[in-house]
């Protein structure tokens, strides 16, 4: 099979990572023999890559309610030499902020983030699209990219989200906010969130909900205009963990900002520093497992689809086939009862010519109808995979599997879906464990641990 070139795109990762990030770099890599497998399946192009499904910044998010908490904490966080109006948090934005080496601040429009395959919201106008029809077309006033000269912004991005109460939200914003919590790497919730006036709505909460078990929710509690000691603080959490425990939001980080002997820092920054500063380590294992969930996703997903959807192209060639074979048979029991032609088909001569001429004529009318079947599926393939937002071409497996054998022969297995396959892509998901653990050994040494333990055996 054809050698697939490196994707531009991986080999810029590869280079940005070699240095500070190897195991990252080492993933890209990986990503890249996953890439020659689905470029033999038919399922990218020479110059698409699988890594493009992911962001690899570091992803921050924060989400408030109408309190100027979130916006005094980012503009404290990113530098107090910050016009306020420039980490304002709009009431229906969501609002990527970007380190810049200039210092002059840009504000761009969401169209910017939707066509850079390395930022969050790569394509989203596509998924808005395809979910609610009509609202692909506004993604400038769902989103917008602003660039700051914030030395604490270097490396990663921070999303700050748009309020999100039953007066501020709709469709598209509850399915950008799911986008947003699936590809955070850490999450910021303001307590105000739940103090406001306004409810929030259901829906943010069921989102949250539904990531609450990834570890990556922090609640942050705003006391900065008092001071705390320990006892005061873990009341305040206490107290907050059970109000949250009521909405069904029961697990996540709690920290209290407050004020400490009357200065203006916050008790409660160094904790949200040491979170920031491990935002790296999220995204390093997100990267990961979105690498484990790919490779898993040729066999578990792309492969069902492609082998269901040619059981159904060969159940229908095989049915409009039928149909003219019996037309034929038709035509010779006319033929009999007409002029008495059944004895010729036992004739030792004209026997076998009739069965060549039929299969002569049945031959080509089942290759020319399976494509013409074909044709139906690969479309609706087409629209599958745009409704689910697939970045493989499943058609193009599909199309791959219509060799002329396969479509005579009762073939309904995909091309590739065979062990020499699944063996390459079970490599893949060893290799990727192998970066886990080489990933996990950075912050401990197990297999020091286990040496010293035994030799006191």
């Amino acid at each position: 099979m054809a050698e697939k070139t490196v994707s531009k795109h991986l080999i810029n990762l590869e280079k940005h990572f070699a240095l500070t990030q190897p195991i990252l770099q080492k993933a890209g890599k990986v990503f890249h023999e996953l890439d020659q497998i689905e470029y033999d399946l038919g399922l990218i192009d020479a110059d698409e890559t699988t890594a493009r499904k992911n962001s690899w910044w570091p992803i921050v998010s924060l989400i408030g309610g109408n309190s100027p908490t979130k916006n005094n904490f980012l503009s404290r966080y990113l530098g107090s030499n910050l016009q306020s109006p420039v980490v304002h948090t709009s009431t229906h934005k969501f609002t990527v902020l970007q380190h810049t080496p200039q210092t002059t601040q840009v504000t761009l429009p969401g169209t910017a983030l939707d066509v850079d395959y390395r930022l969050p919201f790569y394509q989203i106008s596509d998924k808005i699209e395809q979910k609610i029809k009509g609202e692909g077309s506004k993604i400038n006033g769902y989103l917008e990219l602003k660039t700051l000269h914030s030395e604490k912004l270097k490396g990663k991005l921070f999303i700050d989200t748009p309020i999100f109460t039953t007066t501020y939200h709709s469709p598209a914003q509850m399915l950008l906010t799911q986008h947003v919590l699936d590809i955070s790497d850490l999450i910021f919730v303001f307590t105000d969130l739940f103090e406001s006036e306004e409810p929030v709505s259901d829906e943010l909460i069921q989102s949250i909900k539904s990531h609450q078990d990834s570890n990556k929710f922090i609640y942050i509690i705003d006391r900065s205009d008092m001071s705390l000691d320990a006892t005061k603080t873990n009341e305040v959490i206490n107290a907050w963990q059970k109000k949250l425990a009521q909405l069904g939001l029961d697990t996540g980080e709690f920290i209290v900002l407050s004020e400490v002997d009357n200065n203006l820092d916050f008790s409660g920054i160094a904790a949200v520093e040491q979170r920031l500063a491990n935002v790296e380590n999220d995204r390093s294992y997100r990267i990961l497992h979105a690498l484990d969930r790919n490779i898993r996703d040729i066999n578990d997903v792309v492969m069902p689809v492609v082998q269901a959807s040619l059981v159904q192209w060969k159940d229908r060639a095989n049915m409009t086939t039928l149909i003219v074979l019996g037309f034929i048979v038709s035509l010779i029991l006319f033929a009999e009862i007409s002029m008495g032609v059944l004895d010729l088909l036992f004739d030792p001569i004209f026997g076998p010519l009739f069965i060549l001429l039929v299969a002569a004529i049945i031959i080509p009318v089942h290759v020319f109808n399976s494509k013409i079947h074909a044709k139906f599926i690969i479309k609706q393939l087409n629209k599958q995979q745009k409704e689910s937002n697939l970045t493989e071409n499943v058609g193009g497996l599909f199309e791959k599997s219509l060799s002329f054998w396969r479509v005579l022969l009762p073939i309904t297995e995909p091309v590739g879906n065979n062990r020499k396959t699944r063996a390459k892509l079970a490599q893949l998901i060893e290799k990727n464990k192998e970066l886990i653990q080489s990933l996990n050994d950075g912050f401990s040494h197990v297999d020091d641990e286990e040496s010293v333990f035994y030799s006191k055996l």
